[in-house]
């Protein structure tokens, strides 16, 4: 619950205890990213227009009326409606930035400075604010152009890199360009805080969705940026490394990711082929990669003896990294047989929610999982009183 008598919302621990986050971004990247601070201590206020985050209605599937998108990336924070083009609304949104430690939004570029909410606006009256916007492609010449990932994964090549090579251009299964730019945005925010803490004062953090496309694809835009190569799809093989994709066993596929010349060598014994890990053709990674389409045939051929159960058993004793092709239930099966635990239920009765663990362990301040996915205007009251500025709605 919100202090009003302390007129304070800072409560909660974890490292991020103490913090202020004023959140008026929506859908993924910035939730996403102001979600992670919510599981590290920040006390999140989520600022919805009157229809809500769009994401509370994208399904199927659903948990009872609300969408499973919603929840994946929502928790921890308290929701409070302002419709901005209300004046009153706007001043208790000017307020609220006036006292957070952290303002973030994913408006295209200037789309809050009629509001009072931009950064030169909110600086002014909090010189020691960190200002986060996430944009699609930034606020010089793509300020115009609205930040879909699917847009971005087009524009920035990733979708040509996705797929069989003569098939068409697929879109990652995920989003997954808004996943990399909240995490960008989570990152940008951390280290203004930490100059913060240093010297005082707050500053404009800015990321973008092609930029983090950009670096997100690392290895593939470094092959153009260091040596002007364009890469192409490869379906599930690695263009670099190899064996590094699916293989046929008896009964399934399974996964062999072989990154060194050691690993090849244990993979060959096993396998019963232990003359390919001296093979000239095969002997190093660069002679592997140049050689594929016959080493794969002759690992298939081995392959082809024994199920993928055998083959995971024997390659994992033997320090081969493999694995099954899961779906997203064998996954978290996996993790939660090495002990990972990774579902957590946030909320009690019947407002508890299971919740996708968050990532980060920490030895000395555990993340902490405070508040389930908040209704629309569920603590509406409590903040405007806190604003100053109540009135019922």
């Amino acid at each position: 619950m919100v202090d009003s008598a302390a007129g304070d919302t800072r409560r909660g621990s974890g490292p991020l205890a103490g913090l202020l986050v004023a959140d008026f971004s929506r859908v993924l990247a910035g939730p996403y990213a102001t979600m992670l601070l919510a599981d590290l201590g920040a006390e999140v206020i989520k600022v919805e227009g009157p229809q809500g985050d769009e994401t509370r209605t994208w399904t199927p599937p659903a948990r009872g009326e609300t969408s499973t998108y919603y929840l994946s990336i929502n928790r921890g924070k308290r929701s409070i409606v302002l419709d901005l083009r209300d004046p009153a609304d706007a001043e208790l949104g000017r307020e609220l930035a006036r006292r957070a430690d952290v303002v973030i939004q994913n408006f295209k570029p200037g789309g809050l400075a009629k509001y009072g909410l931009d950064y030169p606006n909110v600086r002014a009256t909090n010189a020691a604010v960190v200002y986060a916007s996430i944009s699609g492609f930034g606020a010089a010449g793509g300020a115009h152009l609205p930040g879909y990932d699917l847009m971005v994964q087009a524009i920035s090549g990733l979708m040509s890199l996705t797929g069989e090579p003569d098939g068409p251009a697929y879109r990652a299964g995920i989003s997954v360009i808004d996943v990399i730019a909240g995490n960008h945005a989570t990152i940008g925010i951390l280290a203004a805080l930490r100059h913060r803490d240093a010297t005082g004062e707050g500053q404009h953090v800015e990321v973008n969705l092609l930029s983090s496309a950009l670096t997100g694809m690392v290895n593939q835009s470094s092959a153009y940026a260091a040596a002007g190569v364009v890469p192409y799809r490869m379906g599930n093989a690695h263009p670099s490394v190899y064996p590094y994709e699916p293989f046929p066993t008896a009964d399934r596929e399974m996964i062999i990711a072989v990154a060194n010349n050691g690993q090849f060598g244990k993979l060959c014994a096993v396998l019963g082929c232990a003359e390919l890990a001296d093979d000239p053709r095969f002997r190093n990674n660069s002679d592997r990669t140049a050689n594929r389409v016959e080493l794969r045939r002759r690992l298939i051929e081995r392959l082809a003896t024994r199920g993928a159960g055998e083959w995971f058993d024997a390659l994992v004793s033997a320090g081969v990294p493999c694995g099954p092709i899961n779906t997203i239930d064998g996954g978290f099966q996996t993790a939660e047989q090495l002990g990972l635990d990774p579902i957590v239920s946030v909320g009690e009765g019947d407002r508890a929610v299971p919740t996708t663990r968050h990532p980060i362990r920490f030895s000395a301040t555990p993340v902490a999982y405070q508040l389930p996915p908040p209704e629309l205007d569920e603590h509406g009251v409590e903040l405007r009183k806190w604003l100053g500025s109540y009135s019922p709605r």
